[in-house]
């Protein structure tokens, strides 16, 4: 079968050149298995996990059944998200482009229901959608399933999970008795052959099977790390490895925005994904990742089986799924078409005992890692400067250079002073500022199989706890909140804060885009209710001030100015109410404090009377 190529499988040749020319040199073992049964006219179960070629498979067979020449819908594919329905449109097209007068469209919610109805009425030879937008157009009467000849449901078993069977049967119920069911499911389980008993035709099962469910060019590892420091560990971890594209998984949308924020507030080009985000942003945002705009996308597992991109490099569970198999779909994203590829997992506590599973379920042995420490990061890159200052001193410098050398010259500098202060100044620039965490700490990074009470989820961030002392995690963002400003740094005042709905991204997009400063050139960021706070480098100040004068955040007008503190005429005078009634945890902090202590200070001795007074201040016996 692998031996085979795709012009022996018995496809026409305006599909066989499509192939060739999108650079496939032989099928994959499920095209060379599902293919000829499926041109046949045979119902088919093909049972094959992500990346293994599935949808050149059913969508060859079904293509070539395709008559061009009616302009009624002939292939029907149904997909469990709106991600896969468009990734499996765009694959149709790309396969069919030798097919004059094909015309495939993607139908899904989330997006203008008058314009897919617009579609539909021009006339298409394949639909591809998710079930409650189908039944919703059929029910309208703007989908007619009766020319239907290729019936497809991708990843079936997905679709059953999310709770599509009813739509999937209806679906089914709807379609023309002469028609060809093509089912593709990455597992075999009762609810999967239940709906294939009910609607398939004796149809022959097709399974690739593998040694393991996940892809040998992927190096998998993970490393033991608190909630707390998996920022830090995601900036060292791409900063060392570099990839191109990289792909960070949380579990929930409130994890996916957080560390969304806390990236591009580091400077990093990135973005979000997931179930919040509208279907128009979310395809921008996803063909600003596939071109290389945003390096990063984090998401949730709504993007585990909707994205198809081949230079995802690095994937990050940021926090582990909940499914092994979710693990397996996340991690399938990278190590694609041949190339080599990473997955990195963050675990803590229990997550010790998933990973066991994941392990069991995969079949495959995911290494433990130490956690990279800085002084790795800034070695790398200081070696990076190295070669790239070695490499530009064999070109030869414009006169403009030479000219501001010989000017830094006749000022009575030497060239080895010279030397220093420029590299400095481009280390600046390129070497991102680092954080300690709790890892870095000697003996912090436990041997595996070490167990403590450190183990369990609820005291994640309560290594070495004492009672009578602060926790660490409080201590920590108290002394982030009230450190002194870094050397060359200036705090700046911005007239906008959360209650303007902006975040960290917004104001370091403004910075770089609209007041054009350097990257590197932003430090720590301070959202408060009504105003924020901008740590910039000292010399660059002054052209942020100036530059946003016109600019605008989230359609906003603002003011942008040195914060001079309180009482010294400074932007921030008459907000600095806010600034304090955070600082000491709001109204209730006292109370709630109160109240874990037991109620101590519910009832409270009045001085002057003697009396005990009661939380109303009435007094009591």
């Amino acid at each position: 079968m692998i031996d085979k190529k795709f012009s022996e499988l018995g496809l026409p040749q305006p599909l066989v050149e499509a192939v060739e020319e999108l650079g496939f040199e032989a099928p994959s073992t499920i095209q060379a298995a599902a293919i000829p049964p499926a041109l046949e006219g045979k119902d088919l179960v093909g049972l094959s996990e992500t990346g293994s070629g599935k949808t050149a498979a059913f969508g060859l067979a079904s293509l070539a059944q395709i008559d061009t020449k009616s302009a009624n819908p002939q292939l029907l594919v149904v997909c469990p998200t709106r991600e896969l329905a468009v990734q499996v449109c765009g694959e149709l097209q790309r396969l069919g482009k030798k097919l004059h007068g094909l015309h495939v469209t993607a139908i899904y919610g989330g997006a203008p229901i008058d314009r897919q109805m617009r579609s539909l009425r021009n006339g298409v030879q394949a639909v591809v959608g998710t079930p409650g937008r189908l039944i919703d157009l059929v029910k309208r009467g703007s989908l007619d399933l009766s020319h239907v000849k290729t019936a497809v449901l991708d990843e079936a078993d997905r679709m059953l999970d999310m709770g599509f069977v009813d739509d999937m049967e209806n679906i089914l119920r709807a379609l023309p008795d002469e028609h060809q069911t093509l089912f593709f499911s990455a597992t075999m389980n009762p609810a999967v052959e239940r709906l294939i008993g009910g609607f398939g035709n004796d149809p022959q099962t097709v399974e690739i099977e593998r040694k393991s469910l996940t892809v040998d060019s992927i190096e998998q590892l993970c490393f033991q790390v608190r909630q707390r420091s998996r920022i830090e560990l995601v900036s060292r971890i791409v900063d060392l490895e570099q990839p191109k594209l990289t792909l960070v998984f949380c579990n929930t949308k409130r994890s996916v925005d957080e560390c969304n924020e806390a990236l591009l507030a580091r400077g990093y080009s990135a973005d979000r994904l997931h179930g919040d985000i509208v279907q128009n942003m979310r395809e921008r945002v996803l063909r600003r990742f596939r071109e290389g705009t945003v390096e990063i996308l984090v998401a949730t597992d709504v993007a585990a089986r909707g994205i198809d991109i081949d230079d995802i490099d690095l994937v990050i569970n940021y926090e582990l799924p909940q499914d092994p198999e979710d693990y397996v779909h996340r991690i399938g994203r990278t190590g694609r078409a041949g190339r080599t590829g990473k997955a990195v997992s963050f675990i803590y506590g229990r997550d010790a005992y998933r990973i066991k599973t994941i392990e069991r379920f995969t079949r495959q042995k995911i290494s433990r890692a130490d956690i990279p420490t800085q002084e790795m990061v800034n070695t790398l890159l200081a070696d990076q400067l190295l070669e790239s200052v070695s490499e530009r001193l064999q070109e030869e410098p414009d006169e403009t250079t030479i000219q501001a050398l010989a000017q830094l010259k006749d000022l009575g500098h030497d060239w080895d002073d010279i030397a220093g202060a420029l590299m400095e100044m481009v280390k600046e620039l390129t070497v991102r500022e680092g954080e300690e965490i709790a890892e870095d700490r000697p003996g912090a990074q436990r041997k595996r199989g070490d167990r403590t009470r450190d183990d369990h989820p609820r005291v994640d961030d309560r290594s070495d706890f004492d009672p009578n002392r602060e926790r660490p995690q409080k201590r920590e963002f108290r002394d982030r909140h009230n450190r002194g400003l870094e050397e060359g740094m200036v705090k700046l005042f911005l007239s906008l804060g959360k209650r303007d709905r902006i975040n960290p991204g917004d104001i370091v997009g403004m910075l770089h885009n609209e007041c054009h400063l350097e990257r590197g050139s932003v430090g720590h960021i301070k959202l408060m209710p009504n105003f924020s706070f901008v740590e910039v480098r000292e010399e660059v100040a002054q052209q942020a001030i100036n530059e946003s004068r016109n600019a605008k955040l989230r359609g906003k007008s603002f003011k942008l100015d040195i914060d001079r503190g309180p009482g010294q005429g400074g932007g921030s005078n008459n907000f600095r109410s806010d600034d304090r009634k955070e600082r000491r945890g709001g109204k209730g902090h006292r109370r709630r404090d109160d109240e874990r202590r037991g109620g101590r200070r519910h009832d409270r001795q009045d001085r002057g009377s003697g009396k005990i007074l009661d939380r109303s201040g009435r007094g009591k016996d």
